[in-house]
């Protein structure tokens, strides 16, 4: 008997249903990011300042992942905000699948600013392309300064990291020169934005970015 193996990407058809998602995005000038992050680094205390900040002048949407709650989703709800609860049933990421049967809750043609925030997790998400225009990576200073080398694809696939709960920075042996050195010896051309959701620092420039990436999508 002959047996006969055939290899197969096991991201390709993932990648098909990206390349879907993309172009109803670019097609409608949505600008979407993938929101990224380890369990606790504070990704949903960002997304509730960004939303504050932003919302008066962009309509934005989330999707939000989780594996089986819809803690999260129901924070976001509160600021009147679009969301679509994805649960992946134990999954450690979102796939562009499960973004693509998300979207038909979603009015993407009067949207301008879409935020997938992804399960808490810096491994399995880094491979998994959902669409988006970036990538975004939210870490804490309380999760040591060797996150970047110890999950170094997923700073390397990477457009903006948030060095998030800086306000804690003296409470830590976490040290920033070491930090800058591994990032940008993963990723030379990373954006990092030092913030603090309790104290406010930071967040005005994150955001500014965003603000300008979103007139840029639309300007297309």
């Amino acid at each position: 008997m002959k047996q006969i193996v055939i290899k197969k990407s096991v991201l390709e058809s993932n990648d098909k249903i990206a390349a879907m998602n993309r172009t109803l995005f670019n097609s409608e000038h949505v600008f979407t990011i993938n929101l990224l992050g380890s369990p606790g680094s504070g990704k949903t205390s960002i997304l509730e300042n960004i939303i504050s900040k932003i919302s008066c002048k962009y309509n934005l949407a989330v999707i939000e992942g989780d594996l089986y709650t819809a803690k999260d989703a129901a924070r976001i709800a509160r600021y009147n905000t679009n969301v679509v609860q994805v649960n992946t049933g134990g999954a450690c990421h979102l796939d562009a699948p499960m973004i693509y049967k998300a979207l038909p809750y979603i009015n993407t043609t009067n949207l301008d600013f879409l935020v997938i925030e992804n399960i808490g997790n810096l491994v399995c998400p880094a491979s998994y392309d959902l669409g988006e225009d970036m990538k975004v990576v939210v870490m804490s200073v309380t999760e040591g300064n060797d996150k970047p080398l110890k999950y170094p694809s997923m700073f390397q696939r990477s457009h903006i990291v948030i060095l998030n709960k800086t306000d804690m920075l003296s409470l830590t042996d976490f040290n920033k020169e070491e930090f800058y050195q591994d990032i940008y010896s993963l990723n030379e051309t990373i954006k990092v934005f030092e913030v603090s959701c309790r104290d406010g620092s930071g967040l005005d420039q994150l955001i500014d970015c965003l603000m300008r990436a979103i007139k840029n999508k639309k300007d297309v």
